[in-house]
């Protein structure tokens, strides 16, 4: 049966091609989603550029007929824009001065009156709650959605013969029909009478391992404190791998990490020209421009973290630097001063080019998929991108641990042998940041 699909602004907002995204069926914008797309359409962010995308492509749909009656779709349905005035004032008892109630009217409209299997697709979980009280099919945006709980974790295990794990160990490579899903993942050997007897190997490719790299044990005078952070340091020191992605909950040293391999890459192994630094500004209204002074006077407080992280790197430089009196900061001072490290928000990345960097996105659980394929297509040759986040702390009001584009990014791209990806599970902050994201 042929379904009505009512769209809510955010979802298109959220990806600017949503309404080409229902098949063979009817999609209707009530009027108001009109009139707040031409609210968003001078900002100077994601937002504003989907605005701005989907205004031009309804005006190109309306020069294939009325919108109000409902032009084709390149997929086989139609879309039409219907305006609440026109409707009678008691539809669904709602007060048509809000948009959303607006939105909901036409919505409720289409299924009681004109008898239309209707679904109400919105971002805003409050709107679902009021579509579904007026008796409406209501769903989120289901384009560029994972299950979370099946997220690609980058680490399997295997139970193989005893004499396997003895010629893995002396070999240090393995080649075997069955070893490894995909490329890049670890993969933990375990002996099958002795589940204690094992070896993790790195996945070049399925059926095709190789020991973790001893270099990669001490990096930036970092150790790696459990498994996953081993693994993790693999990645991010792998130079054939061009796309890392990090998840983990606070405390598991994804930011931190990423730094020292990303200092150590670039200061020592000179594999890169300079380390660029960004984050998404989403609790500022993704506008820095609320905080006073100059860009780089700006951004000090946004990326503050980043300094915490960094100060804890530098320190064991600025202890053997004693005589000249260097400091952390200083050594940081310098790195800035260089251009060797570059601290940017993320509102600067979109149009550029970036050869020959290695690119550190923090927090990139905040970013859509579509931001982060802005994103990643920035890279140029020989640059390197690594995405971190924690998805049970979103703060953008439209994401969730399923839809983000951190999550999205590991689980699209398991398959390509340039991406690596590892779930980090275990604190190591501290004792206390331990207890607190295991329990609270």
């Amino acid at each position: 049966m042929k379904k009505t699909f009512v769209l809510d602004t955010n979802v298109l907002l959220h990806n600017a091609e949503s309404i080409e995204s229902f098949e063979d069926n009817d999609v209707v914008l009530p009027m108001a989603v009109i009139e707040e797309l031409d609210k968003f359409k001078g900002h100077n962010d994601e937002l504003g550029r989907n605005a701005r995308q989907v205004i031009r492509r309804l005006d190109s749909l309306r020069k294939a007929g009325n919108l109000r009656d409902g032009v084709p779709l390149q997929e086989g349905g139609t879309l039409r824009i219907l305006s609440s005035k026109s409707l009678p004032d008691d539809a669904a008892g709602l007060d048509a001065s809000s948009p959303d109630n607006r939105i909901l009217r036409v919505a409720y409209y289409l299924h009681a009156r004109e008898g239309d299997h209707v679904v109400f697709i919105s971002k805003d979980i409050n709107a679902r709650l009021k579509a579904d009280a007026l008796g409406l099919d209501a769903q989120d945006f289901e384009k560029q959605k994972i299950n979370f709980d099946e997220l690609y974790s980058g680490f399997s295990e295997l139970d193989v013969p005893g004499e396997m794990i003895a010629e893995f160990r002396k070999n240090k490579v393995l080649q075997k029909e069955g070893l490894g899903t995909f490329p890049r993942e670890f993969l933990m050997l375990k002996d099958q009478d002795n589940p204690k007897h094992t070896a993790l190997g790195y996945v070049l490719e399925p059926g095709s391992i190789r020991h973790l790299l001893s270099q990669n044990e001490n990096v930036w005078n970092v150790q790696p404190r459990n498994k996953e952070q081993r693994m993790a340091l693999e990645l991010l020191m792998d130079a054939d791998v061009q796309i890392v992605t990090l998840v983990g909950q606070a405390g598991t040293g994804k930011t931190l990490l990423a730094l020292a391999a990303a200092l150590h890459s670039t200061l020592r192994y000179r594999r890169y020209d300079r380390i660029l630094v960004s984050r998404p500004i989403i609790p500022l209204g993704k506008d820095i421009g609320y905080l006073p002074g100059a860009k780089e006077e700006k951004l000090v407080h946004w990326m503050q973290p980043i300094f915490d992280n960094l100060t804890y790197l530098l320190r064991d430089g600025a202890r053997d630097s004693k005589k000249s009196r260097t400091t952390a900061q200083d050594q940081m001072d310098r790195l800035i001063k260089d251009n060797t490290l570059i601290l940017e928000a993320l509102t600067y990345i979109r149009g550029r080019s970036i050869p020959r960097q290695y690119v550190i996105i923090d927090e990139a659980q905040n970013l859509t998929p579509h931001e982060i394929k802005t994103i990643v297509s920035r890279a140029g040759e020989g640059t390197k991108m690594v995405l971190t986040g924690d998805p049970y702390q979103i703060d953008n009001p439209y994401l969730d641990a399923s839809s983000n584009g951190l999550t999205f990014a590991a689980e699209r791209l398991k398959e390509q042998s340039l991406h690596g990806h590892i779930t980090l599970r275990e604190s190591e902050r501290s004792a206390l940041a331990a207890v607190a994201a295991q329990h609270l």
